[in-house]
């Protein structure tokens, strides 16, 4: 049994890592599933409406950034709870089941960085210089890597539930 400091200090963690996942994984699905469309209607030329939502993603990227820190940084604390020793996190379901979920994460930032670094700067690049047609095929292929980010997302959310039921 843990002390009463300990159990605070375990509390204000899982707090601080929960509120950080609600707000990424929140804004991102807001990001797309209310930004992207409600920019497609406001009746923007596409080099418009692409700067519009640059300017936007660019401040939640900021935001991103700092929380997927936080996020790494609580889950690395919250993970000692799962796992009897760090040596072998495959002894138990829990170990195993944070061993996957770690592993998505690891893909999940991955990809959150190709697709502001990789995406991002040639989307910004041909709006600023017009180029429309590749515009919209960039477009395209950026929102198949932002729909895997989503998949990830909830996936890793899926495991986070799982191992608070075996835990």
């Amino acid at each position: 049994m843990s002390s009463p400091a300990i159990a605070w200090i375990d509390g204000a963690v899982l707090a601080v890592h929960l509120f950080s996942a609600v707000l990424f994984i929140g804004g991102s699905f807001f990001m797309w599933l209310v930004i992207d469309p409600v920019s497609r209607r406001l009746g923007f030329d596409e080099a418009a409406r692409t700067r519009l939502v640059g300017r936007i993603a660019g401040g939640f990227g900021r935001l991103s950034t700092a929380l997927l820190v936080i996020l790494i940084a609580t889950g690395l604390y919250n993970a000692s709870w799962y796992l009897p020793s760090w040596t072998d996190p495959w002894a138990t379901l829990p170990g195993r089941l944070l061993v996957v979920k770690a592993v998505l994460v690891a893909v999940l930032v991955a990809l959150v960085y190709v697709h502001g670094l990789y995406f991002g700067r040639r989307i910004s690049r041909l709006a600023r210089e017009g180029q429309v047609d590749a515009l919209r095929d960039l477009r395209r292929k950026s929102r198949v890597v932002a729909y895997a980010n989503l998949g990830l997302m909830l996936a890793i959310l899926g495991f986070a539930v799982s191992l608070q039921m075996v835990a």
